[in-house]
């Protein structure tokens, strides 16, 4: 898929989002990517889905994990074009884990699924669950990387748009600086 047509899929969603948002990373922004509202329309997602899961096709992946909540679904998708397991890992006591009975066998190949990266967090602690299990992670899918490819995951690394959404220290925010609006979080982590 192009650019254009990412681009496309997600101003028809209207994934972006404009106002003064709370990353989940602690920082401000003028722009949020709320990419739960792509995930409303399984055609788009089976298409971005499909496109950044032929990238790898030849990495015999065995088993798709995504963070909860954000990736559950993307991930689920991924999993069905490369006709692998699917699992996801949540939060317990502030942590990435599996739980609900998932394990990753020692020695499975495990593509990371997630909607969008700033700082990369929840994946980054997705990865260190799956090689605590003994996996190996063969890479790192998302819909939008908002770092502007400048997050470093120590494997391959496909996102289907990569943008930088500009951010801001909470102590140097020029919106809270404004004092017109106070930040909200639309993100799923409390």
């Amino acid at each position: 898929m192009n650019k254009e047509r990412i681009l496309e899929i997600l101003k028809e969603t209207e994934v972006l989002l404009e106002g003064h948002f709370l990353l989940t990373s602690g920082k401000h922004s003028r722009q949020y990517m709320q990419c739960a509202k792509l995930l409303q329309y399984p055609k788009y997602t089976e298409e971005i889905a499909r496109d950044l899961a032929d990238k790898f096709k030849n990495e015999k992946v065995d088993i798709v994990i995504a963070p909860a909540v954000g990736g559950i679904i993307f991930g689920y998708e991924v999993a069905r074009q490369l006709g692998a397991k699917n699992l996801f890992a949540e939060r317990v006591n502030g942590k990435m884990k599996l739980r609900r009975g998932f394990e990753i066998p020692k020695g499975a190949r495990v593509l990371v699924a997630e909607d969008v990266v700033t700082t990369g967090g929840s994946v980054k602690e997705v990865i260190e669950a799956v090689k605590k299990q003994g996996g190996e992670v063969v890479g790192v899918v998302v819909v939008v990387d908002r770092s502007n490819g400048t997050v470093e995951f120590g494997t391959k690394f496909e996102a289907a748009l990569t943008t930088e959404v500009i951010s801001y220290k909470a102590d140097n925010c020029p919106l809270c600086k404004e004092g017109k609006s106070a930040p909200v979080k639309p993100g799923s982590r409390k």
